[in-house]
This record gives C-alpha cells, structure tokens and sequence, in this order.
C-alpha cells in the first residue's frame, strides 16, 4: 500500500516585493503548471499576477499519527499588488496555514495589514517570515531581526494570531539576480516551524464535488487540463462533472497531483484534471462542480461583521465590489438588524429565518456609527445598544455562481492604492440566494424588514369633548383617506383616532375615545381664545401669536411602521 500523504495548504502572502515568490522557490521541490510566475505577463512585469502553486514534502511529524507517511504543503503564492486583491481573497479561501512575508527592512506595510484581515476572516493559524535579512549590515543583524520581532508581535497582540511564530530567513541572499548558488538563509529552520504548525484539517470527501480552479491549458493528443484545490466533496475518474458559468458537463478522463497520476481526490488536494473536447480559453478561472449543484443567484441575504480597521461607515445603498465564492462583482447593500426589542437575542448560526420581522438600517451599527449614537439617546443608560446579529441584502450588478454558506468579502476596490487604509469593509456567510431573475417580485415581499416612521402635528383646536381638529401632519396634497383609522398619541395622554380630512388644506379631524381631559381642554380652550383675540383684520398674524404663546401647544405623534418590499406599502401598527 503507497504511503499516505496528508495535503496541507499553506498560503504565502504579504506586500509586493517583500519575496513571497522567492521564497515559494525556496521552500518548494516540485513546482506545479502555475508555479513561480511561469505567466509571460508575470514576468515581463516582474510580480505575481495570479495564484501561484508549487509543493513541498517532508517527512510526516509525529503529532499528525504514527506510521509512515509524507506531509506536503501545498504552497499558494498569492499576489501582493494592492489592484489583485481579488485574486488573493479566492487563494485565501483554500489556505489552512498561512505565511505572512514581510520585508524586515521596510515592517508592516498596508497590503500586509490586508493580508493580515484576509487571514484573520479565512484561516487557523499564521506563521510571519522576516524576510530579506541578507539587506541587514551583519553587525546590526541581530538586534534588527529582534526589534522587528517585537513590533511584529506588538501588532498582532489583539488579533486571532496572538503569539505566532515569527521566523527570519533571506529567501533569495543577494535579491533576484544573484546567482543561484547562494544558499538561502533560514529556510531549514522555516520548514520545522511550518511542520510544527501543521494540524490535520478536516476533510470530508462526502458532498457534492466543487473545486476552484484557477488555470486551464490544453496538452497535445491528451485534452484540456484543469488545475486548481477541491473545496469539498471528491472526486473519481468517470465522473462527469459541470462547469457551471458556461452550463457544460465533461467526463473525467484523467488526473495528476504535483505530476503523478491519481483515480480519486478530495476536499483540500490540489488536482489537475483532464477533459476532451473543451476549448481552454473559455474558463481561466472560476468553478467546477457535481452537475446541478451549484446556483446561479441575482441577489442574496448575507449574516455580516464589519471589519474593525475598515474606516468610516457602511452605508446602506452603497457598492461595494463583492466576492463571493471565487468570483468578484458589484453589489448594492441594504443593511437590517432585528427589531430593537430582539438586539440580545442568541441568533441561530447559519440560518436566516423568514417569519421574523427586521428593521431596516440606514447604514451597520457600529460603537461609531451615527445611528448607534441615536440609540445611546434613546438608551438613558448611556451605553450603545447593538444587535448581536446584523445582516444585508446584496443585489448584484450580474449574476454569480456559487455554493450555499460561502464565505462574502465586501471591499472598497476602488479606494486609491496608495492610500494608507484598509480596503475591505465588511466579511460574511451568504445564507440566502435568489436564482430568480424577478426576484424583486417573487422573493422579496417575502422578506420583512420594516422602516419605523414617526410623523409629528398639534391640536388646532377643540371640536367636542371626543373630537379635536389637527394640522402640520400631512402635506396640503397627502391622500389622507389612507391614514384613516391610525391610532395617534397626545402629548397630553390621550390616545386618538384619525377620523378623516377637514377641509383642504391637510387638516384632519381626530376621534378621542375616552374623551378630553378636562386639562387638556382648558388648555386648548385657551390657546384658541388668545388666537381670536388677534382682532378680525389680523388673520395672518394668528401663527406669530401662537409661536409667543406661553401656553404650550399640544402635540399629535403618529407612529406607525411599513415593510420596505410591500407593494401595498401598508402602515402597521402594533
């Protein structure tokens, strides 16, 4: 029986031009298709365009189970060019160990701190590389490798990666066009720490196939190749399966692993596989699956977390490129959170529950955002109240294709590269998608996010003791027919009833159950009174004369709520 080998995925990311190619080379025995910027593009620019794959196998440590075996790290190098951010969010989805390359001579820059978000959202564990030392006068080696390793773990002290390894090596002495005999440094050293940091990631071959692929090219006499790392289930030779975005089925003819040929592969190996009659050019990156068990959705309800270094807020109606599953497009966000009385209730994970009714939000709540701040006025406690659980309604520009519970990246891709801030706003799980071309129409009525409305107006004066006129509600042209029957709230305590309209000009006459307090009626009594004393000719000065009154005017609150996708736009009140 072959000895077994345990596949671990190990990305490689960081800024450009901190050496993570270099590095790939360094730590790598068998390079794969994509490996170490084989792209002509690549390399007339001299940076990583795309996912770069290569291996590395070692010996099977002891804390991964007795017996004879090899571990291989599969090495992902992602670009570091801040304008391929996308590529680097689709390699960071099929990483279990990351490595995160930073220049010692230059420290954290600001693709790193993206680097390190991506990390944080899509992997377990990290292990940082000081990469470069060569650069440093050997004298001052030492304490440079030190103080560097001090900063390091002084910025990852709040993060998930807290007390990583921090390894110092110079992948490349003398830079890229030393010669190659120059041995690098650090690298053996590097290599115990990556196998020390290696854990058996859990892998389930049941479920359907889905592997993301990431380069594709035709062998002479053989077929079309596709490369790329299974995301779940496995898969066989025989097996025919979809490639979803062009809605075309192939049979598996053949496969290879790091150049040996294999019968079956699973969630977590980096595969090619062969099929006929299939022009390459169609599919340079994207998803293959089990025929029909991938969707094609125009919008979707994601659960989401802002990301804390992303600065200012996150407002509803706004784009934001979003990448979902392997691909990345233009999105508008609508952001909801459960009703105010709901904010500390558990939310079940992973489920979005349809009988519920959410509020609608003009932008996330967050300890800084503008909202929040009304809450804590709200709040006499002084404290912000926010919601365990917030979510939001994508609708993108064109379709996308992906599984169900995937993870969703929302950034700001168009924010200056240069700038020093962090491009990615927002991370979450993709709970509901629509396939539905009109789902405006057949899926979102059914989605009950509401909008609290609270209108204000005042007592004109007194019609009976159980009916009073009011004015400053409605507009002159408002149909007020349709608020008939609407309980309103004096500020004196009474509750009412809009009856109707009373004349032309957005008057409305307001039913008073339980009759006026004697109070209330004085009050309004009086008020009226001192209008009419403005004498006959002075009709116009009747608001100046109220605005000096000393009595206060009295005021009507209609408080009523209507579901953003009703097409009756009803008012509801509880």
């Amino acid at each position: 029986m072959a000895a077994r080998v345990l596949n671990v995925n190990v990305g490689v990311l960081g800024h450009i031009d901190s050496g993570k190619t270099a590095l790939a080379r360094a730590l790598s025995t068998t390079g794969s298709t994509a490996a170490f910027d084989r792209a002509p593009q690549s390399r007339a620019r001299g940076i990583t365009l795309d996912l770069g794959f290569s291996c590395l196998r070692t010996a099977l440590p002891p804390q991964l189970g007795p017996g004879p075996g090899e571990l291989q790290f599969t090495l992902v190098d992602c670009p570091g060019h801040a304008s391929l951010i996308r590529t680097i969010i689709g390699g960071a989805q099929i990483i279990d160990l990351m490595m995160l390359v930073i220049d010692v001579t230059k420290g954290m820059q600001t693709q790193s701190a993206e680097c390190l978000v991506i990390g944080q959202i899509a992997c377990q564990k990290m292990v940082v590389v000081l990469n470069k030392i060569d650069l440093l006068p050997e004298g001052k080696r030492q304490s440079a490798i030190e103080k560097m390793t001090k900063k390091m773990q002084k910025t990852l002290e709040n993060t998930k990666f807290s007390g990583c390894p921090i390894v110092a090596v110079a992948a490349k002495p003398g830079g890229p066009e030393a010669p190659e005999s120059e041995n690098p440094l650090g690298v053996s050293e590097l290599i115990e720490v990556l196998k020390s940091q290696a854990y058996l990631p859990s892998r389930d071959p049941s479920g359907h196939f889905l592997m993301a692929v990431d380069h594709c090219f035709s062998i002479k006499g053989q077929g079309t190749v596709m490369t790329g790392t299974i995301l779940s289930g496995s898969v066989s030779l025989g097996d025919n399966v979809e490639i979803p975005a062009l809605k075309v089925t192939k049979r598996v003819k053949s496969m290879q692993m790091f150049h040996t040929p294999v019968t079956y592969a699973m969630q977590g190996d980096r595969v090619g596989v062969c099929v006929t009659q299939f022009d390459p050019k169609l599919l340079e990156r994207g998803l293959i699956c089990t025929p029909d068990s991938l969707h094609t959705i125009h919008a979707a309800i994601i659960s989401l977390k802002k990301i804390q270094y992303f600065r200012g807020a996150l407002q509803t109606k706004a784009k934001f490129h979003i990448t979902v599953g392997h691909e990345t497009v233009m999105g508008r966000v609508m952001f909801f959170s459960p009703a105010p009385a709901n904010f500390n209730e558990e939310i079940q994970e992973n489920v979005f529950d349809f009988e519920k009714d959410y509020l609608y939000q003009e932008e996330y709540l967050s300890k800084d955002s503008v909202s929040s701040e009304e809450n804590k006025e709200n709040d006499h406690s002084g404290e912000v109240q926010l919601p365990k659980q917030q979510w939001a309604l994508l609708e993108f520009e064109k379709p996308v294709t992906c599984p169900k519970l995937c993870l969703v990246i929302g950034s700001k891709l168009d924010t200056d590269i240069h700038a020093n801030t962090c491009r990615l706003a927002f991370h979450g799980v993709l709970l509901q998608g629509m396939e539905d071309k009109n789902y405006t129409e057949t899926f979102l009525p059914k989605l009950k996010v509401y909008k609290q409305k609270h209108k204000e107006g005042q007592v004109e004066r007194v019609m009976d003791d159980y009916s009073v006129i009011g004015r400053s509600l409605f507009k002159k042209e408002t149909n007020i027919q349709i608020f008939v029957g609407l309980k309103v709230k004096l500020s004196t305590g009474e509750d009412g009833i809009i009856d109707g309209g009373f004349g032309q000009s957005g008057k409305f006459k307001i039913r008073i159950p339980d009759g006026l307090k004697p109070d209330t009626k004085m009050l309004l009594t009086a008020a009226s009174k001192k209008k009419s004393k403005g004498g006959k000719g002075d009709v116009t000065k009747e608001d100046e004369s109220s605005k000096n009154d000393s009595a206060q005017p009295v005021t009507i609150s209609l408080i009523f709520k209507r579901y953003v996708f009703d097409t009756q736009k009803k008012m509801i009140q509880s």
